[in-house]
């Protein structure tokens, strides 16, 4: 059984943004075989349980803000087992769109959703599916914003609907991932997945 966090904002006016890439992933993946959401108090998440291609996971997207995700991972984790359940899945400015990579013990590299789950869980040890965000050039050159008043902006705003396209593309990726974490592992997930 995988715990599944989609990093986001809670609230209509960061639905579609691109900070929010990890509910979203999720969000598509639940249509299928996977329960209504429902909100989890002790949490403070909402939650949906199902399966992918027959592993079970239950998929949690905190209804805190992004610089408290830990809040809802924390109670997740009673034991040092219980990080290897643990999958979280987020925005990377570093990767340009349609670019997804599998880690794991990493540091959250400026990322402050990632940075609170470690503070909360007090390790680095569990598995990330980074899902580039950035535009690129055609030669896939990625073209990030510089400077911290852009970077929010971008990651703030709005996926375009050719952008949401690609990342219904992608959720079909990230959804093999996660099959293949909870068959196998880890590991044959990162070599499989971060080929390219």
């Amino acid at each position: 059984m995988l715990y599944v966090i989609g990093l986001g904002n809670p609230g209509a006016e960061y639905v579609a943004t691109r900070h929010n890439t990890g509910r979203i992933v999720l969000e598509m993946l639940a249509k299928k075989n996977f329960t209504e959401w429902k909100n989890d108090m002790k949490l403070q998440a909402r939650v949906s349980k199902g399966e992918l291609e027959g592993e079970k996971m239950i998929f949690v997207c905190p209804e805190t803000f992004m610089n408290n995700s830990g809040k809802s991972v924390k109670p997740l984790i009673t034991s040092k087992k219980d990080l290897a359940k643990i999958v979280v899945v987020y925005d990377d400015l570093d990767l340009p769109l349609g670019r997804i990579k599998v880690s794991f013990n990493r540091s959250a590299g400026g990322h402050n959703g990632l940075g609170s789950i470690i503070k909360a869980v007090k390790s680095e040890e569990f598995v990330r599916i980074r899902v580039g965000v950035s535009p690129a050039t055609p030669s896939g050159k990625i073209k990030k914003p510089s400077g911290e008043d852009a970077v929010q902006k971008f990651l703030l705003g709005n996926f375009k609907e050719k952008e949401l396209l690609e990342l219904k593309k992608i959720s079909k990726t990230v959804k093999e991932i996660l099959v293949c974490i909870s068959a196998e592992s880890k590991d044959k997930a990162m070599s499989l997945y971060n080929q390219n």
